[in-house]
């Protein structure tokens, strides 16, 4: 069944962007893995296509296209390969910080080349010693006449790389009660005196996306640089983690989709004692429990993504969808690799990086711990 947020026009956008993908991501893909980052040239290309930021204004070089766009991109991302995550990341998370928050003049600086490929965006809130308490942060940005004076750690940045404009949550308050009301927003362009990048962090699975940790010290960042208003960034990173949130739950709904197909594929050609695998019991009820899944989550937040481009406040909806579609996919993982035997353990079937892949979408943007402790609480416990 179609979703109803999507009409003609997606449709004819996503073939599209499929036919851009066969020929410019696929048959690269386990390159970029091997080379654990890619290319900025896919970038450009995507920009090329107006494949980046197609929901910004015309005026900056979007489309003005409704999200349903985004959600489609997202989807087609993630059936090549979760290693694409910093464009979703860069898309529908850093970049509508700017386009909601952002001055006129930061919107003409930055968001025109957000929509090209030629700036790489990225959000910085994790510390080494700060993960989910985002209010117990500890880098501070302490205001010196026109500039701010940055100091302080990030870790685990999504295209800490390749990134050319970081959002960065820092403390200009170190001393508001309570905490929270002292974080801010500051933008932070790559060539900013001060500002250095860590190593290239070694995952365990995303190995083509760049994740890096990022060093401030002293770093010289002009105060109109300051994204919104000061003391508001806590507030700003609350409004918009239902979209991040939301982003994760659809890459995992696609992922667990595509293990499915895959496995289907697998069993139905394997033979074990005389005929194909796809014929036991066994094989047949394992594959109908997770197709079951798998419908119950596209349902679910195809429901989720409609309420949401309604504008609608489905913050409790979407920590359930991000829970459960990222918990489902890796239970999904384990069941099919499993179904593949022991060539599910070896690296030239895709259902090997797959099963590495999915485990960090139940950790980042909100461990599914944190999305437990939202839900108990929006439903009054």
């Amino acid at each position: 069944m179609t979703a109803p947020y999507i009409k003609e026009e997606h449709k004819i956008f996503r073939k599209s962007l499929r036919k851009f993908l066969e020929k410019e991501a696929y048959p690269y893909y386990e390159q970029w893995e091997a080379d654990r980052i890619i290319p900025r040239d896919f970038w450009l290309k995507m920009g090329e296509q107006g494949f980046l930021c197609p929901t910004i204004d015309e005026q900056y070089g979007g489309s003005e296209v409704d999200w349903g766009f985004a959600v489609v991109i997202n989807e087609e991302l993630e059936r090549v390969g979760s290693g694409l995550v910093g464009i979703g990341l860069h898309n529908d998370i850093v970049v509508p910080y700017l386009a909601s928050y952002g001055t006129k003049e930061q919107k003409q600086k930055w968001l025109p080349s957000c929509a090209t490929g030629e700036m790489i965006t990225a959000i910085a809130m994790t510390e080494p010693g700060t993960g989910s308490d985002l209010a117990g942060i500890k880098t501070t940005a302490r205001l010196e006449g026109e500039y701010y004076i940055v100091n302080g750690q990030k870790t685990f940045i999504t295209n800490g790389i390749h990134s050319d404009l970081i959002i960065v949550a820092c403390k200009t308050n170190p001393d508001a009660v309570p905490a929270h009301k002292g974080i801010s927003l500051l933008a932070i362009e790559r060539d900013a005196t001060g500002f250095t990048r860590g190593r290239k962090l070694n995952k365990v699975g995303l190995h083509c996306q760049d994740t890096a940790e990022l060093i401030f010290e002293d770093c010289i960042v002009p105060k109109e640089n300051l994204i919104g208003e000061e003391g508001k960034g806590f507030l700003y990173l609350m409004e918009k983690l239902q979209q991040e949130r939301l982003v994760v739950a659809i890459a995992a709904q696609v992922a667990a989709e595509e293990m499915l197909k895959m496995t289907i594929d697998y069993v139905k050609a394997r033979e074990a004692f005389g005929k194909s695998i796809s014929r036991f019991q066994n094989t047949q009820f394992k594959i109908a429990e997770m197709a079951t899944d798998i419908e119950m989550g596209r349902a679910f937040l195809d429901l989720l993504i409609t309420e949401h481009m309604l504008g609608k406040d489905a913050v409790t909806k979407v920590s359930m969808a991000k829970w459960k579609l990222t918990e489902n996919a890796r239970k999904i993982a384990a069941e099919c690799m499993q179904l593949h035997g022991g060539y599910g353990y070896m690296e030239e079937y895709e259902i090997a990086r797959r099963y590495r892949d999915i485990p960090v979408a139940s950790i980042y943007a909100g461990t599914n711990e944190i999305m437990k402790v939202i839900i108990a609480k929006n439903i009054g416990l």
